[in-house]
């Protein structure tokens, strides 16, 4: 018996469709980005081979597999975005590669990746100077500084777990993280918190830092879900966290 003769729903009736390439070692990201984005969104995953030790060296050798890690979402969905879940990696790599390989191969309206977000995160909410927790060592995060700074956003206040082994960095507890950051800003002179790392267990605290500090806290997984929102048309959650879900 065939059923050739049944309809089929046009493939604009889907939900907005959204692709991510998530580093083999992320135990976190994908966990979030199920919360940012609710049933009337579409996620597609992917993942990338990438170091247990995270050093210039094991974040730039991604570059050779991020084109197959895009090509291995669904060949024929139509994204309105796909991110590349990595933000040190993005630093080392460079924006526009990641854009290029991305778009290459895929099929996707839009690529961004947590560096591009945060910089576009900051002049949605008029941010210019961040202070900037990263769970890894000095080599890792001063590319991202830099690359930041490129952007027009200064990091005057820096500070580090210091870890250099991927496994570690989900372990990093959010009552680590919230005391770390009290004491970061504590000098004062920023407009906001940027927690660095798409494996790091930020999203849950993020309202209650922001009464803490009483200012914006930005993570990598809310600018990148927040930015491919944006450009993808795809709504964020209710209850998303955070005074940039409200921009």
């Amino acid at each position: 018996m065939s059923f050739r003769t049944f309809p089929h729903d046009p493939v604009d009736s889907f939900p907005p469709q959204l692709g991510l390439i998530v580093l083999q070692s992320d135990e976190t990201i994908e966990q979030d980005f199920r919360r940012l984005f609710g049933p009337d969104v579409d996620l597609q995953f992917s993942r990338i081979r990438s170091g247990a030790d995270v050093t210039p060296e094991t974040l730039a050798a991604m570059e050779g597999d991020l084109g197959t890690s895009a090509e291995l979402l669904c060949p024929w969905t139509r994204f309105g975005a796909v991110g590349y879940g990595c933000t040190s990696g993005t630093a080392q790599i460079g924006r526009a590669r990641v854009a290029e390989l991305i778009s290459g191969s895929a099929t996707t309206g839009a690529v961004t990746e947590p560096v591009s977000a945060l910089l576009a995160a900051c002049a949605a909410l008029g941010i210019e100077r961040i202070a900037f927790l990263s769970p890894y060592l000095a080599e890792v995060s001063d590319r991202i500084c830099a690359v930041l700074a490129d952007g027009g956003v200064e990091t005057p206040l820096f500070g580090s777990f210091n870890v250099s082994t991927e496994a570690r960095v989900a372990r990093i507890s959010p009552t680590s993280i919230i005391a770390a950051a009290e004491q970061l800003v504590e000098p004062g002179g920023v407009d906001a918190l940027f927690l660095s790392c798409t494996n790091l267990r930020a999203l849950g605290i993020i309202d209650d830092l922001e009464t803490r500090l009483n200012m914006p806290v930005l993570s990598s997984n809310l600018v990148l879900a927040w930015h491919m929102s944006q450009l993808a048309g795809a709504p964020l959650a209710n209850g998303t966290p955070g005074r940039l879900a409200q921009v």
